[in-house]
């Protein structure tokens, strides 16, 4: 089973930019860049778009919690790293 999102980048392409993938219907990639989700945000429809703009703007905001929250343990697992080199 793949999880709900994943997280994507092209490092040597697109520098700043990153991609969430959702990975369940409505399936779609929302790309943005990486300082600012809300800036520049483009949404790629893999499947077929919603027709209603509150279940898109709810998937958006479910995107960006996932997102948050993955910023929020790769800090957590980089400040544990460093406490166990101490």
């Amino acid at each position: 089973m793949l999880p709900k999102f994943l997280l994507a980048d092209n490092s040597q392409e697109c520098p700043d930019t990153i991609f969430v993938v959702h990975t369940e219907e409505p399936k779609f990639i929302v790309e943005s860049d990486i300082e600012d989700f809300w800036s520049n945000q483009k949404v790629h429809w893999l499947s077929e778009a919603p027709g209603s703009e509150e279940l898109i703007k709810a998937l958006l905001e479910d995107a960006e919690n996932f997102l948050e929250e993955e910023f929020e343990n790769q800090d957590n697992l980089y400040a544990e790293d460093e406490e166990d080199e101490d």
